[in-house]
């Protein structure tokens, strides 16, 4: 189930607990307070343009979901965005992530990870990425995901010499430059 805009604060609650379920645990090991951010940030997320949330629920609520903006051409006052524009250069960073779309959340409950829940909900987001560019900016700590970006086909950016920092920045299959 595909949701654009604020039609997906209609689940917001069954989305936190799935957020609540995936990121309270390791690598991530948020807090409650951070949990609730998570919530009054949905919010203002819905009126990025392009905002759209991929769902998977089965009778038990929601087992997934995947949460994806096209990126600005000016980039949030973020550590993150900082990071990464540091590691591609302002140049890269137009070429290859503004206008695209950039995935902000991947969260997939345990129980439906072994169907390959993930996958398919990276697949249904991307489908219709502009000019099959996408991308998602991650930690080079969480060994897992990212483990699982590149068996799924994403490319990670190259870095500027010596610019390489915590932040990876992965390119879809899809995009041109991920080749």
């Amino acid at each position: 189930m595909i949701c654009y805009g604020a039609t997906v604060l209609d689940l917001a609650e069954d989305l936190v607990d799935a957020y609540a379920e995936v990121f309270s645990a390791p690598p991530w090991n948020e807090d409650e307070e951070t949990i609730q951010r998570f919530h009054y940030r949905l919010r203002g997320d819905t009126e990025r343009p392009g905002f759209r949330a991929v769902l998977s629920q089965s009778r038990t609520g929601i087992d997934g979901f995947a949460i994806a903006w096209l990126t600005p051409r000016t980039l949030p006052d973020t550590p993150t965005y900082a990071k990464v524009v540091s590691q591609l250069g302002e140049a890269r960073v137009e070429e290859l992530l503004v206008g695209a779309l950039e995935l902000d959340e991947l969260a997939v409950r345990r129980h439906a990870r072994p169907q390959g829940l993930g996958r398919t909900l990276l697949s249904e987001l991307t489908a219709d990425a502009p000019e099959g560019r996408a991308w998602v900016p991650m930690s080079r700590h969480a060994k897992n995901a990212v483990a699982s970006y590149r068996r799924l086909g994403w490319r990670e950016a190259e870095p500027l010499p010596g610019a390489g920092n915590e932040v990876l920045v992965f390119l879809s299959p899809g995009h041109p430059a991920a080749a």
